[in-house]
């Protein structure tokens, strides 16, 4: 069967659009090797795209996505680990200086763990790949008063937090960091409003690029 008429359509216009304005810059970057200085680990969500989030050019963020932004630990048991063999080859051959972790919005892994309601809960791989996400639930407390979207959004940013912990794990990504060779952050996007937040280890809050509420 033919590819959907919506991903043919939208390759005409790459080709006639951006292809066409940037011809010069794909060439040189088919003819060598990519040297991004970002990484993002993002959400597989299709509203919550990095490139398009931070208007990104061909070549200039490595990403990853997997369902609910999430990065494990440190653990080299010979098992499949695609976060991990991302982060090693992020890190140790292209040598990106910076690693995001960008959680966002109405994330629907996120959501279906915080409801039990997903489900894919008890099946070969989601659930397994989810159940941190119900750890992290366990310990955000329910504020009072506060409606389950704003609960979700203390967990979706919780989530976010503990990945950054989980980062540290990988003992070259901490090295580096020691060194000031590496530096990572956390962010959290609103889809709704189209708002970037940012997380602050030192003092441990989240702020709204350009001094919003967060």
């Amino acid at each position: 069967m033919p590819l959907p008429s919506v991903l043919l359509d939208g390759y005409s216009n790459f080709r006639a659009g951006r292809y066409s304005s940037e011809a010069e810059r794909y060439l040189k970057l088919g003819e060598g090797a990519q040297k991004p200085k970002t990484m993002i680990i993002a959400c597989c969500d299709s509203r919550a795209a990095p490139e398009t989030i931070f208007d990104a050019g061909p070549g200039e963020i490595f990403v990853v996505r997997n369902v609910a932004n999430l990065v494990p630990p440190y653990t080299p048991d010979g098992g499949h680990h695609s976060t991990s063999a991302a982060l090693e080859f992020a890190v140790l051959s292209l040598g990106v200086k910076h690693i995001v972790v960008m959680g966002h919005g109405r994330c629907g892994g996120i959501r279906a763990v915080v409801q039990d309601s997903s489900p894919l809960s008890n099946t070969d791989f989601i659930g397994s790949w989810m159940r941190p996400i119900k750890d992290v639930a366990r310990i955000v407390p329910r504020e009072v008063g506060v409606n389950e979207s704003i609960h979700e959004r203390h967990i979706e940013r919780a989530s976010i937090e503990h990945s950054l912990a989980n980062l540290r794990t990988f003992p070259w990504i901490r090295m580096k960091e020691n060194k000031k060779n590496l530096s990572i952050h956390g962010v959290w996007f609103d889809i709704s409003m189209g708002e970037l937040h940012t997380y602050d280890e030192d003092e441990a809050v989240w702020t709204a690029i350009g001094g919003g509420p967060a």
